[in-house]
């Protein structure tokens, strides 16, 4: 059979490793995952705020996704993929030059041996150039801080946060990347964790949960009432962030092959089950269905298929959705409220909840789901599977329960470092008055031009007593009027 011209050139732009649709293929899944973040979080974050907070709770996520894109290619990436340092992180380095970038994919610590020495896994190598693989791979990085954030919205200093994002990608993010994807110590021991249950979602809950308890909480009058400043708004984001999680779970194969199928249809599955489920829960105990109640019972539906999306049966993404839209709803609606601690920690936005219990679960139930031809697919450890299927899938939930409470552990001890370390220099918490004004105080901005919200602004800071001719024109009296609106007479 005759091969395409576009497949059998071979250029110095098409070498002969290349694979175009895998290629394209990945770095769509790259682009969806980043609209998750970008404008997607941005966008539900700054519209399920109190009103005068939607600016800061968008600004945290925009810098936390140029911070950790700087700080990925500067020395993250490679202590996440790169060569072992320790059993549970790479050896940092840069990764921006382009005899690196242009190179074929690999995650060099990736082949897995047999007990007797021999490779029973080749090392991973996409068909497709290593800048592919790091652009992708960041966007994990990025969404996964920007959800912690969720935790702090409200009263985090600004600063502190400025300080706290490399910090914690680096000491925190990259130890549980590398130790379950690449190549680290729970990787080779078989843990199962498909395209980040537990890389991001479990380590965003707990790290949230304990940024919350060291920032302390907001006002008062915040936590008592908190409504959003617009519910369709924060459905469309709530909207990029479902569609987007087709490239999250479809670009874990690294390979536009069946698996990547799988986990596409199981993403979605499980979404809308749980989501139904939320809803469901809603109505019968509160008597109506809720708008934001259903938004989280599709962010826990995604996050609980992630650890397994290319590895279970597509009845078993129902059974996990079924589960997701109903335990965290228990944690969040009747745990919670029973809980001290709970209590106590100021979560914004139930992180924790959606998160941490949702990845947790996740995770446990591909422990008894995974199918073993789905994981022959993609798994380097062979004969994984759920407990469900007998032999030895009893010893795979035990593994998936044992590296959830290290990365638990170690994110509840990094962040706690290094939030004290900030605390020295940063504090963490806003001062009292930023904490009762909120954007205007903070960023000198306001979320939306409207008259009469009290809020204190004085147009003068910004230089907007000077007209565009350079003529000097008094200040408005109206210095509570809507910014961008006011007309200097």
């Amino acid at each position: 059979m005759a091969i395409a011209g576009a497949y059998s050139e071979i250029t110095p732009a098409v070498p002969d490793w290349l694979n175009k649709g895998d290629n394209a293929w990945q770095l769509t899944a790259a682009t969806f995952v980043g609209l998750q973040s970008m404008p997607g979080l941005v966008i539900l974050y700054a519209s399920i705020v109190k009103k005068k907070w939607a600016v800061n709770s968008a600004f945290m996520a925009l810098y936390a996704f140029a911070a950790v894109l700087i700080c990925w290619v500067l020395l993250g990436y490679r202590m996440a993929f790169g060569d072992q340092l320790l059993p549970f992180w790479g050896k940092g380095a840069p990764s921006l030059g382009q005899k690196f970038l242009i190179n074929r994919a690999k995650v060099p610590k990736s082949t897995h041996f047999r007990d007797d020495g021999t490779v029973e896994t080749k090392m991973v190598e996409p068909f497709y150039p290593m800048a592919s693989l790091v652009y992708f791979q960041f966007t994990f990085a990025a969404i996964t801080l920007i959800l912690l954030a969720g935790s702090v919205l409200g009263r985090m200093n600004i600063k502190a946060w400025m300080a706290f994002v490399p910090l914690w990608l680096i000491f925190s993010y990259t130890v549980g990347a590398f130790s379950l994807w690449g190549g680290g110590f729970l990787y080779h021991w078989g843990v199962i964790d498909y395209s980040g249950g537990y890389v991001i979602h479990l380590s965003s809950g707990i790290a949230g949960f304990t940024a919350a308890y060291w920032v302390g909480p907001r006002l008062k009058s915040d936590r008592e009432r908190f409504p959003p400043n617009n519910v369709l708004l924060m459905l469309a984001g709530a909207g990029m962030l479902w569609m987007g999680w087709s490239g999250f779970n479809g670009g874990a194969p690294y390979a536009a092959n069946i698996d990547a199928s799988i986990a596409v249809l199981n993403t979605n599955i499980c979404a809308a089950t749980s989501l139904l489920v939320w809803t469901s829960l809603d109505v019968v105990f509160f008597g109506k269905p809720s708008v934001i109640g259903a938004v989280q019972g599709m962010m826990t539906g995604l996050v609980c298929i992630t650890p397994g999306a290319g590895l279970v049966q597509s009845w078993a993404a129902i059974v996990m959705g079924m589960l997701s839209g109903s335990i965290p709803w228990v944690s969040m609606m009747v745990l919670h409220k029973k809980s001290a601690l709970l209590q106590k920690v100021d979560d914004t936005l139930g992180v924790f909840h959606t998160h941490a219990v949702a990845g947790l679960l996740g995770g446990l139930l591909t422990g008894l789901f995974a199918e073993p031809a789905l994981c022959r697919l993609i798994l380097p450890v062979g004969n994984s599977r759920g407990a469900f299927y007998g032999r030895n899938g009893g010893m795979q939930f035990l593994k998936q329960l044992v590296a959830a409470m290290f990365v638990a552990a170690w994110n509840i001890v990094s962040t706690t470092i290094i939030l004290l370390a900030i605390r020295v220099f940063i504090p963490l918490r806003m001062p009292e008055e930023q904490l009762i004004i909120g954007d205007d105080a903070v960023h000198g901005e306001e979320a939306y031009a409207l008259w009469g919200d009290g809020e204190k602004y004085d147009p003068t800071r910004h230089g907007w007593n000077t007209s565009v001719y350079g003529e000097e024109t008094a200040p408005s009296p109206y210095i509570n009027g809507a910014r961008g609106v006011t007309i200097n007479l």
